[in-house]
């Protein structure tokens, strides 16, 4: 009877055992031919679809940032992973990787009989599939038939890729929190390193992590993930990658993190960044998509589609499967033509000064009830303003479209609550109403400055304002403003180029001009103890007198001053009236240092390059971009020209550039404000970069009351002085503050009056 039951249990068990045998085995087969689960084609298998951002380098091959919508990540290769690293994760997550063919069946077999229980059992290839193509289980049933789908994944991705291609697409792909996805990432965020450059102990901190990010996070768990470090170089002191006496002082070793979190808000040039984004993800512009009061950006966005291979770059190109690429997932590497070193100094003569502004502004503004708007204005015109302002917030739109009601939005926006506002010195927690809180922003001025090579057009620096996180309006390339007197060199180089020379002479007196309509106009000059004296063209321009503009302006017509100006780069609206010759057009930072360039390059004028290539994320090069030049005047004007904005340094207006900055060498330059102080520029060059400086209120009616501190001498020339300063003693950069521009031997500037 015993050995009858005996034979029954055998004839059952054995039975079941190749039933289930076979069940597993049509299982696989069924899954294998897509027939069950979610099997990847093998085109995916391949290729898997990894987002990457895309990332921006500077000339110097230092990281800028990088573009992404949800993840990012960077993929690097094998070669870029530390060995600490690659250690450190097989002696910890899959000691047999090498061995296997995809799967460790002892630890599948636990996995499946324990439902999912015991949490291991994958090989690093299962994972992989997992992060790849496994949505999340719901329940310990659903994971647990996952595992066979990730079996059959696992062996097809062993005989496609190498070990050591599997190692690299499974730390390209992990998530170790804080938007560090990938381990490039991971190794920036939390160590401020590369993956070739972690030592032992990172390595085994990012290693453990594997395990489960958030219950071991470094940041808010701090001794429970170094406690898994340690478990880590255990496990490597286990099989021998590390000696015992190593994993003794590395377990003694704190976690010693440098974090620093991920924000395109933060880190150097922000808001060139911003503005290339703009660029490379431009559309073609549609008329019907702008406003009437806005066809004149129409206009520069239509030139720039048409003529700017960056502009739009995206939608005008393509991958070979004939989709356009998308920045933030295709993992562009982007080849700027930015110097991290001139970009750091930059930023810092920005701050620098711009703080310096700041404390005098507030100083001058102190208990005056109309601050921080001109005394000029009146009650209702300051209201009005303000009321302009806070219809633009979003507060405002918010509460509009909830169905609010004026006197509801009113109420709220003159309530006091707890918030905190900007300062210089930190963020400030206070009680204010947001009413108050837009016009404390209002006290800040705002800048734009440019650097660039004049004679290959690449930015070297590129500055949008003080402050990227809480002014992110670009003064560079979006924000137009009126230039004064910078305006006075293209009226110069009219009357160079038309035959004139810098020793011709004219007095210097009151003139009134005719316009078009038959207004007259008569200029106002600062310069009326040299009334009626004789003076050369030279000392008007140095002097920046508005009279002997206007007398040069008396000799040409305002369309041709405009012709010219826009051959000099400036594509906005100018409009041809006798007043044009004191700068009252808005014009941007970009294309005044661009129309600069023409001064030092002998009358060539060069465009500026913002990227020089463009690789996808296999390092193929897929766009390579280079500079364009226009030819604007001869030669010899761009000589005459030299010498007058050389004496403005010298003589004029920007001497202060020599006196308190003590830069000695050859520099051009002009200074410029516009009418009651609300604009302060500088422009100037030496013979190897044009760089140009904008400062002013956000609205025209902020400004200083005093010309003292309100001209462009004052507000702008420090940011160029301080930069140039930073520049010359930085031997490495190859800037020599002594030398001479390319003028030859055989142009004399008084010339034409002898």
């Amino acid at each position: 009877m015993k050995k009858e039951t005996q034979k029954k249990f055998l004839l059952w068990f054995w039975g079941l055992f190749a039933g289930g045998l076979l069940f597993l085995v049509l299982l696989f087969w069924m899954i294998s031919m897509g027939w069950i689960g979610y099997l990847p084609p093998l085109e995916e298998l391949q290729n898997p679809k990894n987002k990457f951002a895309s990332e921006v380098f500077s000339a110097d091959m230092q990281s800028l940032g990088r573009y992404y919508r949800k993840e990012n990540r960077v993929g690097v290769p094998y070669q870029d992973l530390s060995p600490y690293l690659v250690d450190a994760l097989i002696s910890t997550e899959d000691v047999r990787f090498y061995e296997h063919t995809g799967v460790d069946t002892k630890s599948f077999f636990r996995a499946v009989l324990l439902l999912g229980r015991s949490g291991g059992g994958s090989t690093l290839t299962q994972q992989l599939a997992k992060q790849l193509w496994s949505p999340r289980a719901n329940n310990i049933f659903e994971r647990a038939m996952q595992k066979p789908i990730e079996w059959v994944i696992a062996t097809k991705l062993e005989r496609l890729y190498s070990k050591e291609e599997i190692l690299t697409m499974y730390l390209n792909q992990f998530d170790f929190l804080y938007n560090a996805v990938g381990i490039k990432s991971a190794a920036q965020v939390y160590f401020n390193t590369t993956p070739t450059d972690l030592k032992i102990e990172e390595s085994a901190m990012l290693v453990g992590m594997c395990k489960n990010p958030a219950y071991f996070n470094p940041i808010r768990h701090p001794e429970r993930t170094m406690a898994r470090r340690n478990t880590v170089l255990g496990q490597m002191c286990k099989y021998e990658y590390i000696t015992k006496e190593e994993r003794d002082s590395l377990s003694a070793l704190p976690l010693d993190i440098r974090y620093h979190s991920v924000d395109h808000k933060q880190g150097l040039a922000p808001y060139f960044r911003e503005y290339l984004r703009l660029l490379l993800t431009a559309k073609e512009p549609k008329e019907s998509n702008y406003s009437e009061w806005n066809m004149q950006q129409y206009e520069i966005d239509k030139y720039e589609w048409e003529h700017n291979p960056l502009y739009g770059f995206c939608q005008k190109n393509t991958k070979p499967d004939g989709s356009n690429y998308d920045l933030y997932q295709d993992g562009l590497r982007i080849y700027t033509t930015i110097d991290s070193r001139m970009q750091r100094y930059a930023e810092e003569a920005v701050s620098e000064h711009m703080q310096d502004m700041q404390k005098r502004f507030f100083r001058e503004k102190k208990n005056k009830s109309y601050a921080p708007f001109s005394r000029d204005l009146s009650k209702e015109e300051i209201a009005g303003i303000m009321n302009r302002s806070m219809r633009q917030t979003d507060r405002y739109r918010n509460m509009k479209r909830a169905g609010a009601s004026a006197a509801e939005i009113e109420e709220a926006f003159n309530t006091p609550q707890e918030m905190q506002i900007f300062s210089y010195d930190g963020i400030i927690d206070t009680i204010m109403t947001p009413l108050d809180s837009i016009r404390w922003l209002k006290y800040f001025l705002r800048c734009g400055f440019m650097s660039m090579d004049p004679h290959t057009g690449h930015v070297k620096a590129y500055v949008g304002g003080p402050d990227f996180a809480h002014f992110q309006y670009d003064m560079v390339n979006i924000g137009r403003r009126q230039v004064g007197s910078t305006v006075k060199p293209y009226l110069y180089t009219l009357a160079m180029d038309e035959g004139m020379w810098p020793c011709d002479k004219t007095v210097n007196d009151s003139i009134t001009l005719i316009d078009g309509n038959g207004v007259r106009w008569t200029p106002r000059d600062a310069h009326t103890k040299n009334r009626g004296d004789t003076v050369t063209l030279q000392w008007g321009l140095q002097q920046s007198s508005n009279w002997i503009s206007a007398y040069l302006m008396s000799l040409f017509t305002p369309e041709q001053l405009v012709r010219l100006m826009h051959s000099f780069g400036i594509r906005g609206q100018i409009d041809p009236v006798v007043s044009l010759c004191l700068g009252p057009c808005e014009v941007s930072v970009q294309e005044m240092v661009d129309a600069y360039t023409t001064f030092p390059c002998k009358g060539i004028r060069t465009e500026p390059l913002y990227v020089t290539r463009i690789e996808d994320n296999n390092g193929n090069v897929i766009a390579s971009f280079q500079p364009r030049t226009h030819e604007i005047i001869s030669e010899t004007t761009s000589y005459k020209m030299i010498h007058m904005l050389r004496n403005v340094i010298d003589h004029g207006t920007g001497v202060r550039l020599r006196f308190r900055y003590n830069l000695r060498g050859p520099l051009g330059g002009k200074t410029g404000t516009t009418q009651n102080n609300s604009d302060g520029w500088f422009m100037g060059f030496t013979p190897s970069l044009v760089s140009g400086c904008w400062v002013g209120g956000e609205d025209r009616a902020i400004h200083f009351d005093t010309m003292a501190e309100g001209q462009g001498a004052s507000m702008a020339l420090p940011i160029f002085a301080l930069y140039m300063q930073k520049v010359f003693a930085d031997k490495d950069l190859g800037y020599d503050e002594f030398e001479q521009f390319d003028v030859p031997d055989w142009f004399d500037p008084y010339a034409g009056c002898k």
